[in-house]
């Protein structure tokens, strides 16, 4: 499969770290930008790449030639193979890929050329082949949503809007957006386009929101651009930590497991209206710091007011919006949420007979843990599940994962830990 990079950017938002090479040439951590992007596609065997350039491009042509040249960085050999499209003119981000058609043929990657990432590329595009779409978007969540394109997929991960960053957001939403990296059939190049500068997502991706064609595909592993002093920073940062390429999920995760109601939000009973949603003070800033920490932030909760006819499936993604977009506005996310929405009991007005039934998935069965486990590749014995409640206990325990209860320093429900808060377990025992 190719692989194409966009390196013409131009990068005047990052001039003050560097202004005399190309944005993808700025190193970090003794790199080039660049060159961390094509280790990783090397290390997983996509070493066929085209390279479009536009700024300073030849300083991009001289480090790595055609791919057969040893890094000046490392002293070991690239191990690709590159051609160049050189444009001649600005063609915008995506007007390269046209003068480039021939060569694609067949779906191929197109990445950002200034990033960071280290993803499982073979799952990847696993996922868009399965789904057989035109495009398939690697979608996550990010610690500014506020001011970031929205994805919005439905539960089989078509993409039904996409929202631009520049655009009215909706009241709330899911966190999810755009990180840059695609799977692309070539038939998406045979629309017609008649400006010489072509921006990929306004005029060829966009379009194909609720067409069936496009699809999300979520991952929480490490995508980020470094184009900014600050991001430039953190970015710095993670790489020196490890924590760039310990979140490829081709390796083992750790997770903490949260429940919902009585943890992140106030316990006001069932809850039926996304407005009654309120955060627990120091919530936004204990998941913060798990996110900063390389554990995942995963939700598992029980709903049975879906199955007793209280709350659609439509209302309860509704409550989860505003929970995402409440933590969004305090720079934390989620990685997921499960829930279950059986209940086994019997004879409620309005119940859904179809769901009233003895799950796997209820707490205190651990269900959702497993499922989780299983799509993150997560290890259950180095995760945490933290609950408010003796099912929640259970769950993790079930599941194998070290357990802490919150609020309840009295009660002995064999967990491993008794803690006041989230907040109080984030300091206490992550180490964040």
């Amino acid at each position: 499969m190719k692989t194409v990079l966009m390196a013409g950017g131009r990068g005047t938002r990052i001039a003050s770290i560097a202004d005399d090479v190309p944005k993808p040439m700025i190193r970090i951590e003794g790199k080039p930008v660049l060159e961390h992007g094509i280790e990783c596609l090397h290390r997983q065997g996509y070493d066929d790449l085209i390279i479009t350039i536009n700024h300073m491009g030849d300083v991009i042509m001289d480090y790595f030639g055609d791919g057969n040249k040893v890094s000046p960085a490392t002293g070991k050999p690239f191990g690709v193979h590159i051609e160049y499209y050189h444009e001649k003119e600005p063609l915008g981000n995506a007007g390269a890929l046209f003068r480039i058609k021939k060569k694609l043929d067949g779906d191929f990657l197109l990445l950002n050329a200034d990033m960071i990432f280290d993803v499982d590329l073979d799952r990847f595009v696993r996922y868009h082949k399965r789904h057989g779409g035109l495009v398939t978007l690697f979608t996550h969540p990010n610690d500014h949503p506020y001011d970031s394109s929205l994805i919005v997929a439905d539960e089989k991960g078509v993409v039904q809007r996409w929202i631009l960053k520049e655009e009215q957001h909706p009241l709330y939403y899911r966190n999810r957006v755009n990180a840059g990296l695609h799977v692309i059939s070539p038939r998406l190049l045979d629309k017609d386009i008649s400006t010489a500068k072509v921006d990929l997502d306004r005029q060829l991706l966009r379009h194909l929101e609720g067409t069936g064609e496009m699809y999300a595909y979520d991952s929480p592993e490490y995508v980020k651009d470094m184009g900014t002093p600050e991001r430039y920073k953190n970015v710095s940062r993670d790489l020196r930590a490890g924590k760039v390429s310990a979140k490829n999920l081709k390796k083992q995760q750790r997770a903490v497991f949260l429940d919902r109601d009585g943890t992140l939000n106030e316990h006001v009973g069932f809850l039926k209206d996304r407005e009654r949603l309120v955060l627990i003070a120091d919530v936004a800033e204990a998941v913060k710091k798990i996110n900063k920490s390389g554990y995942l932030a995963v939700v598992v909760t029980n709903q049975p007011v879906i199955a007793r006819g209280e709350v659609t499936f439509s209302q309860m993604r509704g409550i989860h919006d505003r929970l995402e977009t409440l933590l969004g506005q305090k720079g934390a996310y989620l990685d997921a949420v499960y829930l279950c929405p059986h209940h086994p009991h019997k004879g409620f007005k309005g119940e859904i007979p179809g769901l009233k039934i003895d799950c796997g998935c209820r707490k205190p069965k651990p269900g959702l843990l497993t499922r989780a486990a299983t799509e993150f590749n997560i290890n259950l014995g180095d995760s945490w599940m933290i609950g408010d409640s003796k099912t929640d206990v259970d769950a993790g325990c079930a599941a194998g994962c070290k357990t802490a209860l919150i609020g309840r320093m009295d009660i002995s429900y064999g967990q491993d830990v008794t803690v006041r808060s989230l907040s109080d377990f984030v300091d206490r025992y992550l180490g964040v």
